[in-house]
């Protein structure tokens, strides 16, 4: 099987790759995909939308579904 064709993050892929991380996720993966994609923590990227959330008037609410629809 290539690595085009497995579900998740892909150990050893370019640093420069977005994916959805479902099994670390609690939603649709979003936070967890994010913290994968540049090596943070997930529970810093939460605050983080929990924070645009609050501030933005719900605004990140609508970003984050859009990335949860749009990213595979």
């Amino acid at each position: 099987m290539s690595q085009l064709d497995k579900k998740g993050p892909v150990i050893g892929s370019s640093p420069a790759e977005f994916r959805l991380d479902k099994d670390n996720g609690k939603l649709l993966g979003v936070c967890a995909g994010l913290a994968n994609r540049f090596d943070w923590d997930p529970m810093i990227v939460r605050l983080g939308f929990v924070a645009a959330t609050i501030l933005g008037f719900g605004s990140a609410i609508l970003i984050y579904l859009a990335i949860g629809l749009i990213a595979d």
